[in-house]
């Protein structure tokens, strides 16, 4: 791989769709390697704004703005960071052989949309998943949960990512509200639902999983230490590494995610999320780029998740050892409002052997992440312990 000078003529060119926490990180990572990078987002100073050498704001959906910022930027690389995008402009432009898509458009389109990746999984690759159904009216989704799927339940959009959309469902009369939310509240409206049955499983892990080229220019697959996580709503609140698990789950969720990144192809970082109970393990989703979770890896391993990314989209070579036992608790916005300031940072960094990252989002919610404290320790426990305490201690308040 040669790489440019950024700025200049010859420079090597990444396109970020979508520029937040994850994409900031995966911005610096590149440039880190004299990468050009270009920031985009539907709202303007988003994280990844703020440290690239160029920002946009457009409507990502919008396969007209898509192809014409592409034409005018001419990046080498387009690295979709989030689900609301055009695909379709980005299999047209593959087709046309302008530019690489990460890690293929392919892939872009089966995982931004829940039912191309079940379907691809289940159907096809026959690996174990959750029973589900998906739905384009109300009548329909009732009929696939009173038919097989039962309560409890998840109702989601087929197109949405950090919860937004999901709600667990227990009984019939909290059905219509469910469908109703899945429908307003995804990134995009696709004209189904997709219901799933709860799994009855001890915890769930994301798997990092890296699609590299070797010294021999082959692609090789290689996995991070397993990532346990809280989720509430859908959405990450805490997680660590490494999780503790059975030889026999761990092999079986390494041959699941080898499996479904193969079928998927491309270079890069892949987020597979798994389910398990005992030696059992069941696919739940996959994410063709860093994961959320995965943000623990910023000090539990000697080349972060942002960076195995950034490297295997370079054709350079990675490294997913773990080095220390660590943990990430988020820290949420607390408040709805603009230009907000945080108190508690000095506090959070004395808690020993702690990081806290502000992601700078122009706008706090109560639930948003605005930032993460990273915590390493002899173990996951004290990890935990710490993480939980300093991003307890960081406070979002809004200015009087």
């Amino acid at each position: 791989m040669t790489i440019g000078t950024a700025l200049t003529a010859n420079a090597t060119r990444a396109l970020l769709l979508g520029s937040g926490e994850l994409g900031k990180e995966l911005a610096i990572s590149l440039q880190r390697y004299g990468v050009e990078v270009i920031a985009v987002d539907r709202y303007q100073n988003a994280p990844a704004h703020q440290v690239a050498h160029r920002s946009y704001v457009i409507d990502m959906t919008d396969t007209v703005a898509v192809k014409k910022l592409i034409a005018m930027e001419q990046p080498h690389f387009i690295i979709p960071e989030i689900e609301a995008i055009a695909t379709q402009a980005l299999a047209e432009i593959e087709a046309e052989g302008l530019c690489t898509v990460v890690p293929n458009a392919r892939a872009i389109q089966l995982t931004m949309n829940r039912e191309g990746i079940r379907t691809l999984v289940a159907e096809q690759l026959n690996i174990p998943t959750s029973k589900y159904a998906f739905a384009q009216s109300f009548d329909e989704l009732q009929a696939a949960v009173d038919k097989g799927i039962g309560y409890p339940c998840f109702i989601k959009p087929t197109m949405s990512s950090s919860g937004k959309g999901q709600s667990m469902v227990k009984s019939a009369d909290q059905l219509r509200a469910a469908w109703d939310y899945a429908k307003s509240s995804g990134r995009v409206d696709t004209g189904k639902v997709i219901v799933e049955a709860k799994i009855d499983f001890d915890f769930e892990i994301t798997l990092l999983t890296i699609r590299a080229l070797n010294e021999k220019g082959e692609v090789q697959t290689s996995f991070c230490a397993p990532i346990g996580h809280v989720q509430e709503n859908g959405d990450y609140r805490e997680s660590w590494q490494p999780q503790a698990m059975t030889d026999a789950s761990l092999n079986l969720s390494k041959e699941i995610a080898f499996k479904v990144t193969d079928e998927i192809g491309g270079l890069g970082l892949f987020g597979v999320e798994l389910f398990i109970k005992g030696d059992a393990v069941w696919f739940s989703e996959v994410s063709p780029r860093p994961h959320d979770t995965g943000m623990v890896t910023m000090v539990t391993q000697r080349q972060n998740e942002f960076e195995l990314h950034a490297r295997a989209i370079l054709g350079l070579p990675v490294n997913a050892q773990l080095h220390n036992e660590g943990a990430s608790a988020v820290i949420l916005g607390g408040v709805n409002a603009t230009g907000v300031r945080y108190d508690g940072l000095a506090e959070a960094l004395t808690v020993p052997d702690t990081e806290v990252r502000l992601f700078g989002k122009p706008e706090a919610f109560l639930n948003r992440r605005m930032g993460v404290a990273l915590a390493t320790a002899e173990n996951v426990k004290e990890a935990r312990f710490k993480a939980v305490k300093a991003a307890g201690l960081v406070v979002v308040k809004a200015e009087l």
